[in-house]
């Protein structure tokens, strides 16, 4: 993700929502994530690993450990002061622009 962007994707504000408890390996991510958004969000193994190599490649995110279960390598990775500024800063952003929609007298009133 560029500097300076502006807004995160849906998916990456709730991997990075996901890893602000602390950290978590990728299943454990997908299942918070589906948490966190209420179903909304189901992330396949594949997607998520792209985002979470692209987030860790952009200092989003690093992984924390590295552990071996079943024969197979898991990664815990960890939010970074530089992704909690991140999904923080998107948070207001979020709320700031729902509050020009929730902040008016009549919610009932047609837009033109």
């Amino acid at each position: 993700m560029p500097k300076g962007s502006s807004g995160l994707s849906e998916q990456t504000y709730f991997v990075l929502a996901a890893l602000l408890d602390g950290p978590l390996h990728g299943h454990a991510i997908i299942k918070k994530v589906v948490d966190l958004s209420q179903g909304r969000i189901t992330l396949a193994v594949g997607t998520l690993y792209g985002a979470l190599d692209r987030l860790a490649a952009n200092g989003v995110i690093m992984v924390e450990r590295e552990e071996i279960v079943n024969g197979r390598k898991r990664r815990y990775f960890r939010i970074t002061d530089e992704g909690s500024g991140m999904v923080e800063a998107e948070a207001r952003r979020m709320q700031q622009a729902a509050a020009v929609v929730t902040g008016r007298h009549s919610l009932g009133a047609t837009f033109a």
